[in-house]
């Protein structure tokens, strides 16, 4: 599949991408930004893989050569390369990331512009990369150190800690520096895990939305009698919850968890800005608190895009993204983890919280190899032949009296991805009414969902 996502670009290192790419690539993003305006400026930032460097400093050349004035962030996390774009306003801005893929694998995230990149812009890069036909003009760089000033914005917006524990896992990722420093600069008790930065995440995956990557996480939290586990991705957008029973929330719980902390007692006439996957029960809690979910298709982009075009208070994604107003429609993974240790705060055990939650019968995503050129047919087959409430906003989304299942085609790899969801009965039911015009894929499927009831 081509390095080019719907949201960003990822491959492995250096054999789907190397340092000429990445060339190509500032080529590219300078040659484009300079039909916008004569000196575009734009900033760059990375994380800690280890092929980083190399790969950032050829983009930054390489955008210098087209006529950009580039400010050069350095090695720092997503989310202060956002946050200095709410200060500089630049004209666009990239991040050599691959955010939670494996070590081996490097990416860039981009932006042309004050919005989240689009399908058309992404095409535009990739077309005019492989031509290599750039502009060429006489650029800048400037190297740029906004990390005090990001964290003393953090704390400024934020409660005390007041000596709360909580044991922070950064995954030795690009935020195992500043996480631990904004949260005992407010006073918390913080107990460190993994908090050495180091490329080859050698004690977890990079992405902590897997529980399984959470087990010394979840460990630590029992053993040291914390009130929370908070656990951050590769590049820090990303965040991942362990309660103070050492349990580890469920991205629709998450999900409740923050957006009933933003809205508060009314959010009468707000929206929140959900991920397709949702739960019916991330949409109830949003309903009863007064405030209007938006459902929207999984991805940064796409969220990023709705929270602005809406002017949501809050969204969110099972992956672990959770989006604010009060950011401009963005992500962080560090302001989340302050809004849940808030919470944490107020006396009510995180578990407590979560077990009073609403919940109903669901699977986790069901991802099932098919050859991709095949996908979009299949959904279109299961749509054609759909009886209930039909949503093709990423794939096919069915919505019956008692659950509804969504089927998708993956953007990162040659896969199908479904999840269902009962109210009444078992989500195997809704798989097998949904799946019904497409036998082979409802075989597959249903077989997979056997397999997790019977590994219970």
């Amino acid at each position: 599949m081509s390095v080019f996502k719907a949201c960003d670009i990822r491959g492995s290192y250096p054999s789907e991408l190397d340092e000429a790419f990445y060339a190509d690539l500032g080529g590219a993003i300078g040659t484009l930004l300079r039909e916008r305006t004569p000196r575009p400026s734009v900033l760059v930032g990375g994380d800690v893989r280890l092929s980083t460097p190399t790969l950032r400093a050829a983009l930054i050349q390489a955008l210098a050569a087209t006529g950009c004035r580039v400010a050069d962030l350095g090695i720092v996390p997503t989310p202060v390369v956002y946050f200095a774009a709410r200060r500089r306003h630049p004209d666009g801005l990239a991040i050599v990331t691959a955010s939670h893929n494996p070590p081996d694998h490097n990416g860039l995230k981009l932006c042309l512009g004050p919005r989240p990149i689009t399908l058309a812009e992404m095409e535009r890069v990739e077309q005019t990369a492989r031509a290599g036909l750039f502009t060429s003009g006489r650029g800048s760089v400037e190297p740029v150190d906004i990390t005090d000033t990001y964290v003393d914005g953090l704390c400024a917006d934020a409660q005390p800690g007041r000596g709360l524990k909580l044991v922070l896992d950064c995954g030795n990722g690009t935020s195992s520096d500043l996480a631990p420093r904004v949260l005992r600069q407010l006073g918390y008790d913080v107990v460190e895990l993994f908090c050495t930065p180091d490329g080859t995440f050698p004690n977890r995956s990079p992405n902590p939305s897997v529980p399984e990557n959470l087990a010394a996480l979840r460990h630590a939290v029992v053993d040291t009698g914390a009130a929370l586990g908070l656990a951050l991705d590769g590049d820090g957008d990303r965040l991942a919850i362990v309660d103070d029973t050492g349990r580890s929330l469920t991205g629709d719980q998450a999900i409740v968890l923050l957006a009933q902390h933003t809205l508060g007692r009314h959010g009468d006439g707000e929206q929140v800005v959900c991920d397709i996957k949702c739960s019916r029960s991330v949409l109830e809690a949003i309903e009863a608190r007064g405030a209007t979910p938006r459902l929207e298709r999984s991805g940064h982009a796409f969220i990023k895009a709705r929270m602005i075009d809406d002017d949501a208070l809050f969204g969110g994604e099972l992956s672990g993204h959770f989006f604010y107003r009060q950011l401009d429609g963005g992500d962080d993974a560090l302001y989340s983890a302050l809004r849940v240790a808030e919470l944490a705060q107020r006396g009510e055990p995180i578990s407590q919280i979560v077990d009073e939650m609403p919940r109903y019968a669901i699977t986790p995503d069901i991802r099932v190899p098919y050859p991709a050129g095949d996908g979009p047919q299949r959904l279109d087959e299961i749509a054609a032949a759909a009886d209930g409430d039909l949503v093709r906003l990423d794939g096919v989304r069915i919505a019956y009296p008692d659950g509804w299942g969504l089927a998708r085609v993956s953007v990162t790899e040659p896969l199908l991805t479904f999840r269902f969801e009962a109210y009444h009965g078992t989500p195997r039911d809704i798989a097998q009414r949904l799946l019904a015009p497409v036998p082979d894929l409802q075989s597959l499927v249903l077989e997979r969902i056997d397999m997790m009831e019977a590994a219970r």
